[in-house]
């Protein structure tokens, strides 16, 4: 009779060798970041924020530029795109049901990346010169660098990335070497999106912008910057609302914007509310109106009436401090002397500009390092542009204020952390350590 315990021991060793030999292949394949990491830096000549992701066989290190609310990657397909790893989108296919793509199209020249027949096609735009053209829906290799939120750690792939091609004349008004946008906007073909669904991790994403270098990751902290600051643990939160009707270039009725807007209940300067037009602050039926967050702005822009009462309520609280109003310099209308302003660790010591939200405790508050310009050594100027009457969105919080101040976008709970200004942690956005762990 077989002895029982002889069985047991042969089929444990079995499996043993079995896991011996399979493992590191499992392992390979079972790889799961628990967060991705992707540098920025910001482009001097157009003042774009850039980041870098990998795309294609073999892997070509593309420059995008930074699009919070725009809606998926799009990249140039006309201009030297060679890969062995590319797939249109066919029509009716997942993809495209995934993309909101329902328009089906055929291509009359020769196939290349861009031009297939039998394909679904989505509506690239271009957020810097609001232009947007027709694009094919495609998939590829995507590689980017994982984090602990520490340090970069592993690449992480994702083999089948959705992303749209556009033809090269998209690019115009783009920083130079770039070849096309990178969306991290509220759709499902998204970044963050994209991301999370591929490596099963939260619906979360955090930037931090610079006027250097700066960070972009997507998951969940910590979100570690030199000297150990995890700027994860500063956040206050306020609700992410959702515009109904679609901000973009090109849109189907019906579709609402990718963008995150939040709501702002009042401004105040050095602590006064400025009489402003109240529905203005609040996103009508049409879409018209409220407060949207915007890396593509380079800075805040405010419907004329507001911008009107801001700059007064800011010259008079300026004048307090005997601080001279000088002429303007364009693109700012209101500009002073340096001769009077003290810097602080918060920038200069200028009045403080606040966006009180869902209530009187929650307070963006935008310091001197965020609201005041340096045009020359002697005169700075308040950086936030006249929208005109006529505004789409009545305030768009531009790039300038959004540097250094560590922004996470929570798309599960439908919520954005801020941080304030991290100088006042003693720590800045482009702190992160690029150094690899592995």
């Amino acid at each position: 009779m077989d002895n029982p315990n002889s069985k047991f021991q042969h089929y444990l060793s079995t499996i043993l060798i079995l896991l011996f030999f399979t493992a590191p292949t499992f392992a390979q394949q079972s790889f799961r970041p628990k967060a991705l990491i992707a540098p920025v830096k910001k482009d001097p000549s157009t003042l774009q924020y850039l980041t870098q992701i990998n795309q294609r066989t073999p892997l070509t290190p593309l420059n995008l530029v930074l699009d919070l609310g725009g809606q998926f990657l799009w990249v140039d397909c006309q201009h030297n795109y060679t890969s062995s790893t590319y797939r249109p989108a066919r029509c009716r296919s997942a993809q495209c049901s995934l993309a909101g793509a329902d328009s089906c199209g055929d291509c009359f020249s020769p196939p290349s990346p861009g031009c297939n027949n039998n394909t679904c096609g989505l509506t690239p735009d271009n957020t810097v010169t609001h232009t947007a053209t027709s694009g094919e829906l495609a998939d590829d290799v995507v590689s980017i660098q994982s984090t602990n939120g520490f340090n970069p750690g592993r690449n992480a792939t994702v083999s089948h990335f959705l992303f749209t091609c556009a033809p090269t004349f998209l690019l115009q008004g783009l920083a130079k070497g770039v070849t096309g946008m990178a969306g991290l906007g509220r759709t499902k073909i998204a970044l963050p999106s994209q991301f999370s669904s591929a490596f099963s991790f939260h619906r979360k994403f955090a930037v931090c912008l610079s006027s250097s270098k700066g960070v972009v990751f997507f998951g969940d902290g910590p979100y570690v910057l030199l000297p150990n600051v995890d700027a994860s643990r500063l956040l206050t939160f306020t609700p992410l609302l959702i515009n109904p009707v679609s901000t973009a270039s090109a849109f189907s009725q019906g579709d609402a914007s990718a963008e995150y807007f939040i709501g702002v209940k009042s401004i105040r300067i050095d602590e006064k509310v400025v009489a402003v037009n109240k529905s203005l602050l609040s996103i009508d039926n049409n879409g018209v109106g409220g407060t949207k967050i915007s890396s593509v702005n380079p800075y805040t822009v405010l419907e004329a009436s507001i911008f009107k009462a801001v700059t007064e309520a800011f010259v008079k609280a300026s004048a307090a401090r005997n601080i001279t109003r000088v002429a303007s310099v364009a693109p700012f209308e209101v500009c002073f002397s340096s001769e009077n302003v003290l810097g602080t660790r918060l920038g200069a010591s200028v009045p403080t500009v606040e966006l009180v939200l869902q209530n009187e405790n929650v307070i963006w508050r935008i310091f001197g390092a965020n609201s005041m310009v340096s045009v020359s050594d002697k005169v700075l100027c308040l950086g936030f542009v006249n929208g005109g009457e006529n505004s789409r969105t009545s305030i768009v919080i531009g790039g300038y204020q959004l540097e250094d101040n560590l922004l996470q976008f929570d798309l599960a709970t439908s919520r954005l952390g801020f941080s304030s200004l991290l100088f006042g942690s003693r720590t800045t956005c482009a702190n992160f350590n690029f150094t690899s762990s592995v």
